[in-house]
């Protein structure tokens, strides 16, 4: 009995490999904002102007454009469009000093990006999945009013990346405060009536679980224990694949996002492990999102209890 309690403490190679690299992966995120904000705010991008850089800056100002426009309408502005290019530019700097607001736009870049490479390179459709065709044709209304649902929203999700746009409803619940919470407390001088009203406005026409992500969050959750189909890029899709990844492995969605970048090797492959797929599933991902990339020796030895304590342990959890 007590060789089993020690074999099922005693760490094996892989699990100092996966932590070994999972410290160089938090390492990296550490990095993420800092040098994102600079390079968005910087006034001379011209050696940075890469698509994340724009598609962040993009959102920023999306965000910015609709919280000044509603303040210029409140104060019946004649020229609507110019006070909103006016003040623009100050509110996007004051939203990117904000960590999590930066991530966040990171986040949905890399998924972004993501889904257009499995599309390109897989065939793996961009808004409509095997899993989210079967869940609309689901005989329970209620499953398939959602999946559609779903379907609406990562449909407009990609035309407005598109766009470099983000709705300003569609921002998790926590970043939409910080936003508009940024936006009052850099209003301006004197407009007490007009930006109370303003913000009266934008508070009640958001609904955080009616945005993509928390459709797509009550989606995953009402698969039950059908919830494993899930966590396949190619059967799921993206963005449910990473939604589902982020609950599985009871992770920020915007870290499990992070995951799937190529200095993030470990990070996702014990969100797959810890998240309930068995070594073999877990390949078979990174064949679809990592394609060149092997598992380390010793990877079918890992329990999916010692994958879920080594990334609860990670720093990077509070990273964000």
């Amino acid at each position: 009995m007590e060789e089993t309690a020690m074999n099922q403490t005693t760490e094996i190679p892989v699990e100092a490999v996966l932590r070994d690299e999972l410290a160089h992966g938090d390492a990296a995120l550490g990095t993420v904002a800092p040098i994102l904000g600079h390079l968005v705010v910087s006034p001379d991008n011209t050696l940075f102007s890469d698509e994340i850089v724009a598609q962040v800056r993009g959102m920023a100002s999306s965000v910015a454009g609709q919280m000044l426009g509603v303040q210029g309408r409140e104060a019946r502005d004649d020229n609507l469009p110019e006070f909103v290019e006016q003040h623009s530019e100050e509110l996007v700097g004051h939203l990117l000093t904000n960590a999590g607001f930066l991530s966040h736009c990171h986040a949905l870049s890399i998924e972004r990006q993501l889904a257009q490479r499995l599309h390109d390179r897989s065939a793996i459709d961009l808004v409509l999945s095997p899993l989210l065709q079967a869940l609309i044709a689901s005989d329970d209304p209620d499953v398939s009013s959602n999946a559609m649902a779903v379907l609406t929203a990562q449909a407009r999700f990609i035309q407005q990346q598109g766009r470099m746009e983000l709705p300003l409803k569609e921002l998790p619940g926590d970043l939409f405060h910080a936003a508009v919470l940024t936006w009052r407390t850099h209003a301006g001088e004197g407009l007490d009536e007009i930006t109370a009203a303003a913000e009266m406005h934008l508070r009640a026409e958001y609904d955080e679980g009616a945005s993509r992500l928390g459709l797509m969050s009550r989606l995953v959750a009402g698969l039950g224990n059908g919830a494993m189909a899930a966590l396949s890029a190619a059967h799921a899709g993206v963005a449910i694949f990473l939604t589902a990844l982020a609950a599985a492995s009871q992770q920020d969605r915007d870290l499990a996002v992070q995951s799937t970048n190529d200095r993030q090797l470990g990070r996702l492959a014990l969100a797959l492990r810890a998240g309930g797929l068995k070594p073999n599933e877990v390949e078979e991902q990174f064949v679809v999102i990592h394609p060149n990339v092997a598992l380390p020796d010793g990877f079918d030895l890992l329990r999916r209890d010692r994958a879920a304590e080594i990334l609860a342990a990670s720093s990077g959890l509070a990273a964000g």
